[in-house]
């Protein structure tokens, strides 16, 4: 009867659509905040992708070095930067590599959707996940002015943010996908990764 019970619960928890916890505005930090207002944390994005993976886009926008050396889910559709980095140019200010957008980055993802067999064209519910919420808020402001209607920004990112204090001060242990323990690889996949 145990045994049984517990069946039913499981199959239950795993065949119930998955949804998204609706986040007050001054939950957000200014950086990770989208006109639309659709963020999902974590789980929420998990579920999505094991409970309506043929409904749900799920895309990391990061470099292609940051899925080679930080990893991935293996759970993502695809690869499709929102940013690159000229490593033949300096930014003095940031202390890094000079950043350029990716001007091919609403016609990669409209590909990527294509390419998935997600239904629903503009209005496909996409997710995008980057390294801590900050960039897949402006991709999906840019997919909004495209007209995409569906598109939801994984708030806490595939790192999470810094600690702000104690022994893991400034490093990406707060929250976040691999903070929250869920799946992901430093084995990339060719079909996943992007490629010029």
């Amino acid at each position: 009867m145990k045994n049984t019970l517990t069946c039913a619960l499981l199959a239950l928890v795993f065949s119930a659509p998955a949804t998204a916890v609706t986040l007050a505005i001054d939950q957000v930090p200014e950086a990770k905040r989208t006109q639309d207002q659709h963020y999902l944390l974590p789980q929420e994005v998990f579920d999505f992708k094991t409970k309506e993976a043929t409904q749900t886009l799920l895309v990391d926008i990061r470099t292609p070095s940051e899925l080679q050396f930080v990893g991935y889910t293996p759970l993502i559709d695809g690869n499709v930067p929102y940013i690159t980095y000229d490593y033949s140019d300096w930014d003095a200010k940031n202390k890094e590599y000079k950043r350029d957008f990716n001007s091919g980055f609403t016609v990669q993802i409209e590909s990527l959707l294509n390419k998935s067999g997600v239904p629903g064209g503009k209005q496909a519910r996409i997710i995008l996940i980057c390294r801590s919420g900050d960039r897949s808020a402006k991709a999906a402001d840019l997919l909004a002015k495209s007209g995409y209607t569906n598109v939801w920004s994984a708030i806490e990112g595939f790192e999470g943010d810094k600690a702000k204090d104690g022994p893991s001060k400034g490093k990406r242990t707060v929250n976040g996908w691999k903070n929250s323990n869920l799946p992901w690889t430093y084995e990339l996949d060719k079909s996943k990764a992007f490629i010029e």
